[in-house]
C-alpha cells in the first residue's frame, strides 16, 4: 500500500473497519463462520507479514509515523535493526491463531485470547492499524469464547429435527 497516497490509506482504514463491524455481526450470528473468517484473516496476515518481512522489511517502519510514543520510540529504535526477526515471530502467532480457530476446545480458547492479546498490542499504531478495528474485532473474538460450542470447524452441527425429517 501507497502510505504517501492519503486517498488510498483512508479506503484501508474505513474498509478495515467495515469488516470489523462484519466480524462481529457474524460472530453474534454465526460462530462456526466467524472462526473460518478469523482463520482466513489471520491466516492470510501471517503470510503477508511473513513475505514482506523477507522482502521488504524497512516498510514496518512506517508504522511509527503514527504510533503513539513508545511504540514509535521502540519502531525507530530496536525494532528497526531487527525487523525480519520480529515480524517473523509475529506472524508465527498469527498462522497459529489461524490453525487454533480451526481446532477445538482449548485451542479455540487460546486462538481467541491470541485475538484479543495482538489486537490489544497493535491498537497503539493508531491510524495505520485502523483503530478501533482491534476493539471490534476483539469483541468478536469475546463473542466466539462466549457462545461457540468449540468442536471442530468441520464437524457438521447437529440436525435436531432429525427425527421430524424421518417421520416424513
Amino acid at each position: 500500500m501507497d502510505y504517501n497516497n492519503a486517498g488510498s490509506v483512508a479506503l484501508a482504514y474505513w474498509g478495515s473497519n467495515i469488516v470489523g463491524i462484519i466480524f462481529l455481526v457474524v460472530a453474534y450470528k454465526w460462530t462456526r463462520n466467524a472462526r473460518l473468517m478469523f482463520a482466513l484473516l489471520f491466516g492470510y496476515a501471517a503470510w503477508i507479514n511473513y513475505s514482506l518481512s523477507h522482502s521488504t522489511p524497512e516498510v514496518y517502519l512506517d508504522y511509527a509515523e503514527h504510533a503513539v510514543g513508545l511504540y514509535s520510540f521502540f519502531i525507530m529504535g530496536w525494532f528497526s535493526e531487527h525487523i525480519t526477526e520480529f515480524v517473523t515471530f509475529i506472524a508465527t502467532g498469527q498462522l497459529l491463531i489461524a490453525i487454533g480457530m480451526l481446532l477445538k476446545d482449548r485451542m479455540v480458547v487460546f486462538a481467541c485470547a491470541g485475538v484479543v492479546l495482538f489486537l490489544a498490542g497493535i491498537a497503539p499504531l493508531g491510524y495505520y492499524a485502523a483503530f478501533p478495528f482491534s476493539i471490534t474485532v476483539s469483541l468478536a473474538a469475546i463473542l466466539i469464547l462466549r457462545n461457540d460450542r468449540r468442536n471442530f470447524l468441520w464437524m457438521p452441527l447437529p440436525i435436531r429435527c432429525f427425527h421430524r425429517l424421518r417421520a416424513a
